[in-house]
């Protein structure tokens, strides 16, 4: 395979798998959420500048010797205490906004921007 190839092919596999992935945080139904959204930020910085926002189900997310975890492809992510979104979430659901971090040969990296959870049931 030639190198033009191999990265052809790597960019292909990076969009199919952040596509399949990212779920817009923006609920349609809900447009005067909208500038909510894109106001939100974390000591990260903002939001929705860098990231897709993903809803999760309550049995991806937890709270763990005090600091917030969610699963996100299969495997547990410690969320940093910086990335916890402060206000009241007016979405109502859990959201997180994860920044991936792909390095040829290495295993994904996810960097949590920004996190706010929903009510625990």
């Amino acid at each position: 395979m030639t190198k033009i190839s191999m990265v052809a092919a790597i960019r292909v596999v990076i969009v199919l798998l952040v596509w399949d992935f990212a779920a817009h945080a923006h609920d349609h139904s809900r447009p005067e959420l909208n500038s909510w959204f894109e106001s939100l930020k974390s000591g990260k910085g903002p939001c929705c500048s860098y990231a897709d926002g993903t809803a999760l189900s309550d049995a991806d997310w937890e709270v763990r010797n005090g600091h917030y975890r969610v699963r996100i492809k299969g495997q547990w992510w410690d969320v940093p205490d910086e990335a916890v979104i402060k206000e009241p979430n007016r979405a109502g659901r859990t959201m997180v906004w994860p920044f991936y971090n792909w390095t040829l040969g290495k295993a994904l990296q996810i960097d949590i921007r920004c996190f706010i959870p929903g009510p625990m049931m």
